[in-house]
């Protein structure tokens, strides 16, 4: 038995050791939010919180993250930088298919709690992890450029 903290909640789950955390989330505890791309941690789809950083879920064992903090693009509602985040995401109308955005949202929230004020080539950095095969990389950096200036006024 593994004990699992997601999303604030702890979670008992039999799982073998080496089961991904994708696989964990998504079969186990019926977080579907969190996308299968590739399976090799290249294209960000799978991308999650462990400890506030992300991480791949898809080449994650559950055995890693044991007892440490995980967030998933469920929780990112109730999280004050994931709000404004996904309210930007909105705005800037950055989904076209979805698949890939809940990788995006949560690297663009973490690019957000780590440097505030990011430049146009910092969030291009940040986000260079994820593949939108929609190309929309300028809403995307856009959707960041707001979100950064409504935390920075103190905006929800």
């Amino acid at each position: 038995m593994t004990r699992l903290q997601v999303n604030g909640q702890a979670k008992d789950i039999d799982v073998p050791e080496d089961m991904p955390l994708l696989w964990v989330l998504r079969d186990e505890l019926g977080m579907t939010g969190t996308k299968f791309g590739c399976g090799m941690a290249l294209c960000g789809a799978c991308t999650v919180h462990v400890d506030g950083a992300p991480v791949r879920a898809c080449v994650t064992p559950v055995s890693v993250v044991a007892g440490r903090a995980v967030a998933t693009i469920e929780a990112m509602a109730q999280d004050r930088v994931g709000a404004v985040v996904q309210r930007a995401w909105v705005d800037h109308n950055v989904a076209q298919c979805g698949y890939c955005q809940a990788g995006q949202i949560m690297s663009a929230v973490n690019l957000l709690k780590t440097t505030p004020q990011p430049s146009d080539s910092e969030i291009d950095e940040a986000m260079s992890g994820n593949i939108c095969r929609c190309g929309t990389y300028p809403r995307i950096r856009a959707a960041i450029q707001q979100a950064a200036g409504r935390l920075a006024r103190g905006g929800v």
